[in-house]
Order: C-alpha cells, then sequence, then structure tokens
C-alpha cells in the first residue's frame, strides 16, 4: 500500500472551504485600505485583493527543520525589488513566537519602508515571545502543530488544501 500523508493527519482544524472563506474577507479588508496606495505585497493573498500591487518575496526562517525556533533568524531569500518610501504588508502564514516577523519588521524599516503592516493566516497567541501587532488576523489557534495550506514539517505537507494537526509521532512530540 502506497504512503498517504493524510495519514499523518490527528485531525483537520480548518477545511479548504474555511480557508477560502477567510482568504476572500482578509483580501476584501486589505482593498479596502490599500486602495490607493499600490503597496508592495510579500505573498500569495494577492489573489484575493483587487487593487493594484506589486509582489515579491522574502523567505525568512528561525526554525531549520526543527518544530521550535532557534531564535536566530536567516534571510533565506530577500526581496529584490527597492522599498524605500513604499507601504509594505507582510502576509504570513503563522505567527508563532513573534522572533522572525520583529526581525524582518526592523529590517524592512530600516531599510526605509513607508510603512508596514501585518497580515497572518494563523497566530498562537500561547507562543509569543515578543509582542508584534497584527493588522489583520485570520484565525488564533492554541499550541498545536499544524501543516497544510502551504505550512510545512520539514518541507512536507505544503500542498494539503486544509490546515490539520499533525499528529505527535510523526515530529518526535509526545502522544499517539
Amino acid at each position: 500500500m502506497a504512503y498517504n500523508m493524510r495519514d499523518d493527519i490527528k485531525e483537520v482544524y480548518f477545511t479548504e472551504e474555511q480557508l477560502h472563506e477567510k482568504v476572500a474577507e482578509l483580501g476584501a479588508r486589505i482593498t479596502e485600505d490599500y486602495r490607493d496606495k499600490n503597496p508592495l505585497f510579500m505573498a500569495d493573498l494577492t489573489r484575493a485583493i483587487d487593487t493594484p500591487c506589486n509582489v515579491d518575496f522574502m523567505v525568512v526562517s528561525s526554525y531549520g527543520k526543527g518544530t521550535k525556533t532557534s531564535g536566530e533568524v536567516q534571510i533565506i531569500k530577500d526581496i529584490a525589488q527597492p522599498i524605500d518610501g513604499r507601504d509594505l504588508l507582510i502576509v504570513e502564514d503563522i505567527l508563532d513566537s513573534g522572533v522572525t516577523l520583529h526581525y524582518l519588521m526592523q529590517i524592512l524599516a530600516a531599510r526605509g519602508a513607508n510603512s508596514i503592516r501585518l497580515c497572518t493566516l494563523l497566530s498562537k497567541p500561547e507562543r509569543r515571545k515578543i509582542d508584534v501587532n497584527v493588522d489583520y488576523l485570520g484565525f488564533e489557534i492554541p499550541d498545536e502543530f499544524v501543516v497544510g495550506y502551504g505550512l510545512d514539517y520539514a518541507e512536507k505537507y505544503r500542498n494539503l488544501p486544509y490546515i490539520g494537526i499533525l499528529k505527535p509521532h510523526v515530529y518526535g512530540g509526545e502522544g499517539e
């Protein structure tokens, strides 16, 4: 029998439909707030936003292949466009400790961004080490290890169309 990564999911936390509804809601709010600003967005939420914008991507990590932040932030891929005087919207999949986003926002501010706002699909307030202001929030979740809809563990599970809780034995956690 072939391996099915869905067997590693303890439970589905947010369905594909719930995620599409939330992304559409966030996109509508962002469209209204940025209508005349031509912001520089840094993620895939743009398909739900109906205002002109530029897109660039940054890959920043403090996790590596682990399940907990190392506290050391690495820029794996930097943005290519100049941001001096631009209105930035950082679009993040999950806000956990706040360490990575706090570091990233400091760097972008030092580069001369006019404004920086944060949109995150998921937030784990219980894990916060550094307070970070969230302007657009999808969902708050408890301290569970989630994957799917772009979220991964060891570069797997990103392609699941929903967000699910990963079974602890998969990543060496307690239980099961």
